[in-house]
């Protein structure tokens, strides 16, 4: 039955879309049903959730050049509510267990070849960055830029600091800000990738520091989502202050629950 309701997810899907992209016969179609009741509007927001989340999917399998046939998973949508599907549901689980593995190759295609562009393109990014005045080059590879020279302290990897910060790809593309969220960051340096507790170290209190930290001391091959696998990572962080360590304590024991990914 999960191969049945899967056509059907893609086909709901494609009743919203087919809208847009096929000439209606009657305005009535293109108008919609007007939403009065409980029930009505409940059941409108069943197949609008359902087809949104399955738009989705359906562009996705697009841009990997798998074809998709609206107006056929439209007909067999409508077969499938009346029971007079052309296929037998094991004929359809095979099928749908087939798309679903070339999918899964196509993925993993289309992953390895952005991880391949990203690493030599970070590659070149960091090339150019090392050029620039005032940029400096640590043995590990992380490069930094100091925009701002504070006159406190400097942390150690063990110490827990606080901090307001920054992240882009090297495209430019904005991916966590704690200025966005209005409050700065509290985390112990040395559990944090390895760009961070090696760069972060360097700054006294009070400073504005830019990394450019690559792949490899970010990280690596592992896709985060909003940072896609082998990516060159761009900070702008400010040091607010070393925490003390009964501050450090209480903080840690109120965020024990919390995971700190950068």
């Amino acid at each position: 039955m999960k191969s049945v309701y899967k056509i059907s997810l893609v086909a709901l899907a494609v009743l919203g879309l087919s809208a847009c992209n096929q000439e209606q016969k009657t305005t009535k179609d293109t108008a919609g049903t007007e939403l009065t009741t409980q029930a009505q509007k409940e059941s409108y927001s069943v197949g609008a959730s359902i087809g949104k989340y399955m738009a989705n999917h359906i562009k996705e399998q697009e841009e990997l050049g798998l074809p998709v046939d609206r107006t056929l998973i439209v007909e067999g949508f409508a077969n499938g509510l009346n029971d007079k599907s052309k296929l037998t549901e094991e004929e359809m689980q095979t099928l749908l267990q087939g798309l679903d593995k070339r999918l899964a190759e196509k993925r993993k295609a289309h992953a390895d070849e952005m991880a391949k562009k990203n690493l030599e393109a970070g590659k070149k990014y960091l090339e150019d960055f090392a050029k620039k005045p005032g940029v400096v080059t640590t043995k590990s590879g992380l490069e930094y830029q100091i925009l701002e020279e504070g006159k406190g302290p400097k942390p150690k990897a063990t110490d827990t600091v606080e901090v307001h910060y920054k992240g882009t790809l090297i495209d430019g593309t904005e991916f966590d800000s704690s200025y966005k969220r209005n409050q700065t960051v509290k985390f112990q340096l040395n559990r944090v990738i390895p760009g961070w507790t090696e760069g972060v170290q360097l700054m006294p209190v009070g400073s504005k520091f830019r990394f450019v930290i690559p792949s490899n001391l970010a990280y690596g091959d592992r896709d985060m989502g909003t940072i896609p696998a082998n990516s060159t990572l761009i900070f702008d962080v400010v040091l607010k202050s070393i925490v003390k360590e009964d501050a450090a304590k209480a903080e840690k024991k109120a965020d024990s629950h919390a995971g700190h990914s950068h």
